[in-house]
Order: C-alpha cells, then sequence, then structure tokens
C-alpha cells in the first residue's frame, strides 16, 4: 500500500491517558482485524514459523488484512497512516527484488565479486552460462521477498485497525493469550510426560525441555516474552481489576513459561524487558506532572507480582537453571561460545559489501567462509546485525538504522498509553535477544512485533499530532494493495524450491543406484537453482567416484567445486581423495585424507586411509601436526597383521618428527615394544630408558619396565613388579590386564581370574569389555573347559570384530573339533585383512575344510556297517548340513 501524497491523518480529542473509542469500526475493518488475529495465532502453531508450508498464508492473511483494513478506512473516511517504520519494509523487499534481476557478468563482477567468482569458476564450466542474479541463493531469496511484502502489508494493516481502542487490545490480547496458550501446552506435556508434540511428531534434532511448536527454545522464549509484556502493559491498563485479571494471569503463564524454556538468553533479556518498562512507567510518572493518575502503584504491584511467579518458575526448574548456567559460567566460555562466530560471520559479510550474497541466502554461501570446523550447520549468523550487513550489505545497515531511528521516534512520541510503553519494551528486548539469536528471521516472533509495533505507530487520537506520511484509501492505494499481494504470491513459485528439498532429492538419486549420468543431469538442474550449495557438487562427484578410475576426473573436477564452496567440507575432502588414488595421485590422495581428518572427520585416517597406505612416505603425508594422532596410527599398524616393519619405520620418523612434544614419551614406548616383538632386546631397553626419562611417574613407563623383564626372561621380577603397581593403581585397566595376562603365562591361572574379576567393575566401553572376555576365555581353555571359552570368544568378537578375535574363536572351535565352523570363523577374520595377508589364513581354511571332510568320511565309514538306518540317512544329506549341529547330535 504506496501514499498518494502527504497529509495529516485525521484526529480526535480525547483524555490523554485512555483516549475513547472512536465512531464504530467498520465491518471490512474487523475483518481485517480478524486476519491480524488470525495470522499471530497461525504462525507460532505452524512450528513457530519454520513450517515451509506458513508462507502461504502469512501471505494470504497479511494481504486480506491490508486490502480490508484500506476499504474500512474509505468507508469510515480516514486516511491511511504509513509510519516510518514502514520504510525499511518496503526498502527491504525491494532490495530482494534488486538482488534477484540477472545481471550481465561485468555489471555482475561489479556490484558482487564474489558472485561472479562462483559463476565463472563454478558455472560456466558446467554450461550454466546465463546471467546470474547477485543472490547465491535466489530460491531462498524469492520467499523472502514474499516474506517482507507480507510483513509490510501486516504492519501497515495494524496501524490502520489498532486506530480503534477496542481492536487494539484484542489484537495485542490475542498475541498475550496465545502467549498463554503455547506455556499451558508446553506444561500439558511435560505432566503428561509426552515428548512429542501433540504424540504425534517428535523433534528430530531439538530437545525442547517445554515441548510445545516451537523447536527452539529460544525463539519460544522471545515469543513468550513479548506476550508478557504486553499482558503486563493491558493489565496496567484497565481500570477494573475484573477485566485486568485475565491479563495478569497471561502474562504471569507467558512468563513461567520464559524460565522454563532454559534459554539463557530468553530469561536475560525478559528480565531486561521488565526494568525497561519499569523505566519507562517512572520516566512517564515524572514528565505527566501531579496530576497524573496513581498508576505507578499498580505498576509495580504488577512487576513484582510477575517477578514472584518467575521465582517459582526458577524454583521449579531449578536442576536446569544450573545446568545451563554452568555451560557459561566464565568469561572463557562466553567467548567460546556465539561471541566467538562475530569475527568469522563479519569476515562472511564484508565479502559482499555493496548489495549483500542474497536475502536468506546465508545458509547456503557461508560454508565458502567458514574458518574453523564445526559440524552443525550455520542456517544465520545469529546477530540481526550481522545478518543485515551479510545479505543485504551496505543498504541493508542503512535500512537496519533507519528501523533503529524510527523506533526511537515511537518511543518520543507524546501520550504514549502503558499498553505502548509494554510494546516498546518488549520490542526492545526482543530485537536485543537477536543480538545473539535469529527469532525474527522467522514469522512467529516477526508478526508478534510487526503488531506491538503497528499498535504504537497508530495514528494518535489527540488535538496536537506531529505530521506523518498518509494517503487516502483511493482506488490506487487498494489496487497497490492488491498488487503487492499477488506480488507476494508469484514470488512463492520460485520459491518453492528448497535446499533441503534439492538435497535430500539427489541424496535419494545416488543411494538408489541411478547412473552417473542420470546424476550428473538432475544434479546439474539442481545446482542451477541453487548454484551456491556445495553439497549439490559432492552428491553428484560421489556419483562418478563410484565407478573407479573411470569416472575419477569428473569427480574431481565437481568435487573442485564443493571444496571452493566449502573448504572444510570432511566429506568432499574424502571424495577428493579416492578419486586421486583412483588416478594414481597417491601423495595428494593422501594430503586429502588428512585434510578431511582436519575438518573433523574423526574415522578417515583409520578406517579409510590407513589401509591404503603402503610406505612410509604415504604415511607421513596422511600425519597430521598431532603427535596425538600420529601415535593412534602407530598403533593401528602395529595391531595390522604383516605391517610390522612399516610400523617401525614410522615410529622412527615420528619420534624425530614429534621430538619435545609431550607425547614424545608415548612414541618410545611404543618403539620399545616394537622392538620386543622383533626380538631386539638391546634396542628395547634403550628405548624404555628413553621413556622413563621422559615420563618417569607415569604409569605406562612402569609397565614397559615389566614389559621389557618379561622379554629378557626376568618372569618372576617382572610378575611381582605389576603386583606392586596393581597395589598402588587399584582399578587400573590396562595394569590388571597386564598382570592377568603375565599370571596367565605364569601358570597361575587362579590368580589371574582373580584379577580379572576384581577388574570387571571398572570396564567402560566395548574394547575393554572384549578384552576381558577373551582373557576369561583363555583362562577357561587352560582349565579345559573349551565349550565355555568359545561362548566368551565369540561375544568378544560380535562387540568388536577383528582379525584377532575370529581367529581366536576358530582355534577354540578347531580344538572342539567344530572344523567347518572354524573355516567359517577364519573367514570371517579374513575379511578384516589386506587382501595381502590373507595367504596364511586361507591356507589355514584349507587344512580346516580337508580335517572336516576326512571327519565326514571317516564318520560315515564307520556308520555304514551301523543298521541304523536313520542315522545314515541323516549323515547323507550332504555337506550343507552344519557341522556343530551333527556334533551336538
Amino acid at each position: 500500500m504506496a501514499g498518494e501524497g502527504r497529509g495529516c491523518c485525521d484526529t480526535h480529542l480525547a483524555h490523554p491517558r485512555m483516549p475513547r473509542a472512536s465512531r464504530s469500526a467498520s465491518r471490512f475493518t474487523l475483518f481485517a482485524e480478524a486476519a491480524l488475529a488470525a495470522l499471530v495465532v497461525v504462525c507460532p502453531l505452524a512450528l513457530g514459523g519454520a513450517a515451509g508450508w506458513l508462507l502461504g498464508p502469512l501471505v494470504l492473511l497479511s494481504g486480506a488484512a491490508a486490502v480490508l483494513a484500506a476499504i474500512g478506512a474509505k468507508r469510515q473516511g480516514q486516511s491511511l497512516r504509513v509510519p516510518l517504520l514502514a520504510v525499511p519494509l518496503a526498502m527491504g523487499a525491494g532490495l530482494c527484488a534488486v538482488q534477484l534481476v540477472p545481471l550481465p557478468a561485468g555489471v555482475l563482477r561489479l556490484l558482487s565479486p564474489e558472485a561472479a567468482a562462483l559463476r565463472e569458476f563454478a558455472l560456466v564450466p558446467l554450461g550454466l552460462e546465463r546471467a546470474r542474479p547477485v543472490s547465491l541463493d535466489p530460491s531462498a531469496t524469492w520467499r523472502e521477498l514474499a516474506k517482507h511484502l507480507a510483513y509490510l502489508l501486516a504492519f501497515l494493516a495494524t496501524v490502520q485497525v489498532t486506530r480503534s481502542r477496542g481492536s487494539r487490545e484484542r489484537l495485542l490480547a490475542v498475541v498475550v493469550f496465545t502467549g498463554a496458550g503455547l506455556t499451558v501446552v508446553g506444561l500439558g506435556h511435560a505432566l503428561l510426560g509426552v515428548k512429542s508434540l501433540f504424540g504425534l511428531m517428535l523433534w528430530m534434532h531439538a530437545r525442547p525441555t517445554l515441548v510445545t511448536p516451537f523447536g527452539n527454545p529460544n525463539h519460544l522464549a522471545g515469543f513468550l516474552a513479548l506476550a508478557s509484556t504486553l499482558g503486563v502493559g493491558l493489565t496496567l491498563t484497565r481500570g477494573q481489576r475484573s477485566r485486568a485479571l485475565p491479563y495478569a494471569l497471561a502474562a504471569g503463564v507467558s512468563g513461567l513459561g520464559v524460565v522454563l524454556s532454559l534459554s539463557r538468553g530468553g530469561i536475560a533479556f525478559f528480565a531486561f524487558g521488565q526494568a525497561l518498562l519499569a523505566l519507562f512507567l517512572l520516566r512517564n510518572r515524572r514528565a505527566s506532572g501531579e496530576g497524573a493518575p496513581p498508576v505507578w502503584a499498580r505498576s509495580a504491584a504488577a512487576l513484582l507480582g510477575l517477578l514472584g511467579v518467575l521465582m517459582v518458575g526458577a524454583y521449579a526448574a531449578a536442576d536446569g537453571l544450573w545446568a545451563e548456567a554452568r555451560t557459561a559460567d566464565s568469561v572463557e566460555k562466553l567467548r567460546q561460545s556465539k561471541v566467538a562466530l562475530w569475527p568469522m560471520l563479519a569476515d562472511a559479510a564484508r565479502a559482499f559489501p555493496v548489495l549483500g550474497m542474497g536475502r536468506g541466502a546465508f545458509e547456503a554461501a557461508f560454508p565458502r567462509y567458514q574458518s574453523e570446523p564445526n559440524p552443525n550447520t550455520f542456517t544465520h549468523p545469529e546477530n540481526a546485525v550481522l545478518q543485515v550487513a551479510a545479505e543485504l550489505g551496505a543498504l541493508g545497515l542503512v535500512l537496519l538504522a533507519v528501523a533503529v531511528w524510527g523506533f526511537l521516534r515511537l518511543l518520543r512520541r507524546e501520550g504514549l498509553e502503558t499498553v505502548d510503553l509494554a510494546a516498546l519494551a518488549g520490542v526492545a528486548a526482543l530485537a536485543l535477544h537477536d543480538l545473539f539469536d535469529f527469532s525474527l528471521e522467522l514469522p512467529a516472533c516477526a508478526v508478534a512485533a510487526l503488531v506491538a509495533l503497528g499498535a504504537v505507530a497508530r495514528p494518535r487520537e489527540r488535538a496536537v499530532e506531529e505530521k506523518a506520511w498518509c494517503a487516502r484509501p483511493s482506488g490506487a492505494v487498494l489496487g497497490t494493495g492488491l498488487a503487492l499481494t499477488a506480488l507476494a504470491l508469484v514470488a512463492l513459485v520460485p520459491g518453492r524450491h528448497r535446499l533441503g528439498d534439492a538435497e535430500a532429492e539427489l541424496a535419494r538419486l545416488v543411494t538408489s543406484g541411478a547412473s552417473a549420468r542420470e546424476v550428473h543431469a538432475r544434479g546439474l538442474a539442481l545446482v542451477d537453482l541453487h548454484p551456491s550449495d556445495y553439497l549439490l557438487y559432492r552428491l553428484v562427484a560421489s556419483a562418478h567416484a563410484a565407478r573407479g578410475r573411470e569416472g575419477a576426473g569428473e569427480a574431481l573436477a565437481l568435487v573442485n567445486r564443493a571444496l571452493y564452496l566449502a573448504p572444510l567440507d570432511a566429506s568432499s575432502h574424502r571424495v577428493a581423495a579416492r578419486a586421486l588414488l583412483a588416478l594414481g595421485r597417491s601423495a595428494q590422495g593422501f594430503l586429502e585424507y588428512r585434510l578431511a581428518h582436519e575438518a573433523g572427520d574423526a574415522t578417515v585416517l583409520l578406517g579409510e586411509a590407513l589401509p591404503h597406505a603402503e610406505t612410509l612416505a604415504s604415511l607421513t603425508v596422511l600425519t597430521p601436526r598431532s603427535p596425538a594422532t600420529a601415535v593412534r596410527l602407530l598403533d593401528a599398524l602395529v595391531n595390522t597383521p604383516g605391517r610390522l616393519a612399516l610400523a617401525l619405520d614410522y615410529s622412527g620418523w615420528a619420534r624425530e618428527q614429534f621430538a619435545g612434544q609431550p607425547e614424545a614419551a608415548a612414541l618410545w614406548a611404543r618403539e620399545a615394544r616394537l622392538r620386543i616383538l622383533r626380538g631386539d632386546l638391546e634396542t628395547a631397553e634403550a628405548a624404555r630408558a628413553q621413556v622413563e626419562r621422559l615420563a618417569p611417574d607415569a604409569l605406562d613407563t612402569h609397565l614397559l619396565r615389566a614389559d621389557v623383564l618379561r622379554a629378557q626372561g626376568k618372569r618372576e621380577e617382572a610378575l611381582r613388579a605389576l603386583e606392586q603397581l596393581l597395589a598402588r593403581f587399584p582399578g587400573n585397566v590396562a595394569l590388571s590386564f597386564q598382570l592377568a595376562a603375565q599370571q596367565l603365562d605364569a601358570g597361575l591361572t587362579r590368580r589371574a581370574k582373580d584379577t580379572l574379576q576384581a577388574l570387571a567393575p571398572f570396564i567402560t566401553d566395548y574394547a575393554q569389555r572384549a578384552r576381558l572376555l577373551a582373557m576369561e576365555a583363555a583362562c577357561l581353555e587352560r582349565e579345559g573347559l573349551l565349550s565355555h571359552a568359545l561362548e566368551r570368544r565369540q561375544t568378544a568378537a560380535r562387540l568388536v570384530p577383528g582379525a584377532d578375535a575370529f581367529f581366536a574363536v576358530a582355534r577354540t572351535q578347531e580344538a572342539l573339533r567344530r572344523y567347518d565352523a572354524a573355516a567359517r570363523s577364519v573367514h570371517e577374520g579374513m575379511r578384516h585383512l589386506p587382501v595381502g595377508a590373507r595367504a596364511e589364513a586361507q591356507a589355514w581354511v584349507s587344512r580346516l575344510e580337508g580335517a572336516e571332510r576326512e571327519r565326514v568320511d571317516s564318520r560315515r565309514k564307520t556308520l555304514s556297517e551301523d543298521p541304523r538306518e536313520a542315522e545314515l540317512e541323516y549323515l547323507l544329506r550332504g555337506p550343507g548340513v552344519d557341522g556343530e549341529a551333527r556334533d551336538a547330535r
């Protein structure tokens, strides 16, 4: 709705504190009020404004409210006020439209060098050569355009509708009671112990303490804080207690919800809002003079009552609040929280100084500028200033300054009522909360704040009023409102393409086994819609990488684009490493594996990269600047059959590379144990001396000394040393295991079992449990209880599958003459071995299969003369019958 010209809004004389209502409102104005009320209620119910289907109803209800309000104003002979706060909304929508205009390459390079670089590097080589807009995610910007237009229409409609005191009170009451209703819903879920929303929808990632349609507790706290503050204002406005009581109760319930949400920022800024309201009321009391109505006492009583409710809520949620407080109980922890991300976010904003990266494009575009690994996806900067700077550029900051100026002008207006002051205090607290959050980016809080501001920005019913931009409700104005509504609806058509939907569609296509050509074609179509989404490039690259050497070139070209857009994406580095290894470029491939590890992939080195590393040069490239990681790599090499020589070479390199660092002692200890395995006891003793020099008091130093003594044949001395250590370190897992192993070697089976039994309560993970079971099995084997030992070894192999675990099962089965079962266990163990290290295991399988055939043939020969034909028929069923079952029979 645009103004036709500038003029003075119509005014009426009224009491300075509670203006009388104007003549009865038009039914069109009442319909507009109903549309706004529906908007206030629907937005929070739509998952706090996060539901994808909400934008359609948002545009329709906002447009209907604006057009109906204009018709109502025309029927009543009123002009339409256009406050200053409407300017940033309108200009923001205009800026979104500018960001969507396709520009020639030269103009794009001038206005947005980053967008031009993306086009030239990522899109043009793929054949996507058409002109591109400034926005790096046009679909999201189309949705933001529709949202900005809807906000503008809703705000202007509120300004007009709330001219009537009754409409104003009812509309603000909808906000208040919606907040109270949300709190009641959350309390109901808590009382019933229901963790899913209405028992139907379980939050996937969010774990809100108060289950409501809001998945984000910070957004819930922001909405409830505004509702509670408005409730206090309405309570103080109503003269009769009977009419003020519902508002007071609703304000208290909403305030209780703020506390129970356990949002630290929400609680802090809610308290700030109440203090700000008290300050406004005090200033208003002093400015009004002695003849002002005595509202200060009631104001203090209301605020103290609300404080009492909050104290009750804080007591009820004391444990949760204390747990939240401990997560930010120091300056250092606060520095490492959201505030620590501000420099990185500011760098992203500086890359788009003129027009920004595109409204709504932050989620897609930010990974390009992320400088620290983080497992979470940043959908918003969680800082309103940085959000505007990044998405709208310098012009956006100007609009933000205009919005602040407009707010301050409202605050300085004469004749503000108590509810107006409450609205301003609540919106100010919500806006300041958005310096650490993004609740105003979603419609629930944004619409509530616009309704509150629109009620304050309404034309004053006073004789003296400042001039304002006004428009007569002519046909042109109505046409403008309809045109803006239609434009917002049209914007939803290209805005229907969402980033998450595109990623999910392409991921399904890749996992379904579709051909690389099909994935490539669909991927390019989706990239054309979302050019800055790195995940689309990576998914197409992974489809090509699955083809091996044939598709490695295309995979590498595409994954380079993914890494250009997200340098810290660990999965993209994995895909690049696979493609490079397929092309025979091993050094670069192992470097990519290392970069994947440094980007946060904790399993890539041991799980995928290490089995491919066959030389010391590959291992040195693979090792990051972390001695702890080098220790883990060395342990993995030692535990892999056939790689002992490579482990020794790597140990020497790692000791030299990380000399002087705290983990150097651990590397020397590994060197000593490797030398023991090789039988080089003199070198092992020298390495042990180095460990004792570097870490004389460490437990591992004493354990290593016992290992060396045992290797030197001094078993009794080693055993005594370990027993003395166990007295000093009772319950130590590594020490107990080593002591039990040496007790077994010494034939002290009963003492070994006692040691393991005492250790059982201190086991903390599957690996330790598997080792405990394996050692118990060894004790049982010493006692001849092979069946019980087999059960424990099978359980250990299930807990921690590995070649050694399955081979131990096979040895026990072989001792029980279950040769076919033993052969299967050896086959299971072979799966965990490198291809080049399976020869000995294959020979073992052949021997077991031969033994099984001999056993079966011998049994058949023995029973062939037996008259029991049923048993003979059972034996002649064929070799597919399970050997264990025959043994049991």
